[in-house]
């Protein structure tokens, strides 16, 4: 007799095809976050995104929602309580350098490649034909089952907030916008700018500088400029050139433009929770810039306070603010926006605390890193750390199903990202990236594994039947 599970796994396995072209419409969407408009809270793309996976979903025959364009949601199941499975629509910007285009979602030796396809479409697609699968078997459950569909989740959460303040609460959820296997604790994350007002930035050799740099502070930029414009242009190509000769391997070019000189710095990009894996242009043109001595004192100053307090590190150590416990590791501060325009500077920081540690104790230590600099510390979002201890039953029930799939006994683990699963009080982080697996969300060259694609598919239909499958 066939088992229930292989039973699901087959009417999966024959809908292979659906779920790759279901999840290639979606990508071809540019769903990043721009200006809005009436009933369109998040801008058109992303709106168009949330209708067109309603719109799949109601073509499977499921029950759907759509919250006044913050969020939407597809369900199945009865019962008083309900099982939320939280994902996101919204993507974060391209950035540069793709092999292939972000939004063909071309497939290429057995990888679907687009923004968002692990970040986090893919996940939200395999989700929905774990629905499907499970509305298909007949099998009977004791909750109903939410697919809650966000659109704000890259820039600020507005679209969870609205959800929950208009609907029903999960009783307990899974996020699959992470990694496996479970992951029971998140860093906070802190966004702050710091700002400073400059008077003077003219100098013998300098008569403007414009700086501009990043995507979104979740990223560690890949590109970062510098436009000057001075009578003497050579002094800064020869500086460049000097530089790379002494610094091999860094990325950083010139070009005449608008009457100036362009100073481009390159870097790689990726997650802002993993600021290791990436090369921060921002951080690299602002050490090579505070090597010159032929600027007014206050661009000196601030410069050389990006150069001494932050340079090309990433947790936060020469700035005074390294933080460290045995549940999550350590601090990690990623720079990913900068501006210098119309005399004020503007340095965007994103950074990921353990969740052990208080925001009350970061921001003491980030008051202590800027005093006597006149930079003006901003805060322009939080989020608290999310813990759940390993013996929860909502995490040993995931862990089960996943050790099912994969044979893997690995224990439950923390990161350094950021999912919905912390808007919740019984809430945890589920997948998609198995162990091992190359981290590319918020990279270039994104992708999602057809054959992953599939197995998430499978491992979030068998988390629905051990968490809402009546006895």
């Amino acid at each position: 007799m066939i088992k229930i599970s292989d039973f699901i796994d087959n009417i999966i396995d024959e809908m292979k095809d659906e779920i790759i072209e279901s999840l290639q419409r979606i990508v071809r969407i540019k769903s990043v976050e721009d200006e809005p408009e009436e009933g369109m809270p998040f801008g058109e793309g992303v709106n168009q995104c949330l209708e067109s996976f309603l719109d799949i979903a109601k073509s499977l025959g499921l029950k759907t929602k759509n919250i006044d364009g913050y969020a939407g949601h597809v369900e199945i199941g009865e019962g008083e309580e309900i099982l939320g499975i939280l994902c996101h629509l919204d993507v974060v910007p391209e950035g540069s350098n793709w092999t292939y285009p972000p939004y063909a979602a071309e497939i290429h030796d057995g990888k679907i490649y687009g923004r968002g396809t692990i970040d986090n479409k893919g996940p939200a697609i395999a989700s929905l034909y774990a629905l499907k699968a499970i509305q298909d078997s007949g099998i009977k459950l004791n909750k109903r089952v939410r697919l809650i569909l966000g659109t704000d989740e890259e820039s600020g959460w507005e679209c969870i907030r609205y959800y929950l303040d208009k609907e029903e609460t999960p009783a307990l959820a899974f996020s699959p916008d992470a990694e496996f296997p479970v992951i029971h604790g998140e860093k906070g994350i802190l966004t702050f700018m710091l700002k400073k007002s400059l008077n003077n930035l003219q100098s013998g050799k300098i008569e403007s500088i414009e700086i501009e740099g990043g995507n979104a502070p979740n990223m560690v930029p890949d590109y970062c400029q510098a436009l000057i414009r001075t009578d003497y242009p050579e002094v800064f190509r020869q500086a460049v050139e000097d530089y790379l000769h002494n610094n091999p391997g860094l990325k950083i070019d010139t070009e005449d433009k608008d009457g100036g000189l362009l100073i481009k710095s390159h870097g790689i990009s990726a997650h802002g929770s993993l600021p290791q894996d990436g090369h921060n242009a921002i951080s690299q043109l602002m050490v090579f810039l505070a090597e010159l001595d032929i600027y007014s004192d206050e661009l000196k100053e601030i410069f050389r306070f990006y150069r001494d307090k932050i340079g090309m590190e990433y947790d936060g150590d020469s700035f005074g603010c390294r933080l460290e416990d045995e549940v999550s590791g350590t601090l990690t501060f990623n720079v990913g926006k900068i501006s210098l325009k119309d005399e004020e500077f503007i340095i965007t920081i994103n950074i990921r605390y353990p969740v052990t540690c208080e925001l009350s104790e970061l921001k003491l230590l980030l008051e202590k890193g800027i005093a006597g600099t006149g930079f003006l510390y901003e805060e322009t979002s939080h989020q608290p750390p999310l813990y759940v201890e390993k013996d929860n039953p909502l995490v040993q029930s995931l862990m089960k199903v996943y050790q099912k799939y994969t044979g893997d006994n690995s224990e439950p683990i923390t990161i350094g990202g950021g999912t919905y699963a912390r808007a919740l009080d019984n809430a945890v982080a589920f997948g998609p990236l198995f162990p091992g697996q190359e981290e590319l969300a918020h990279q270039k060259d994104e992708y999602i594994g057809i054959d992953e694609l599939i197995l998430n598919t499978k491992i979030y239909a068998a988390a629905i039947m051990e968490l809402a499958r009546a006895e």
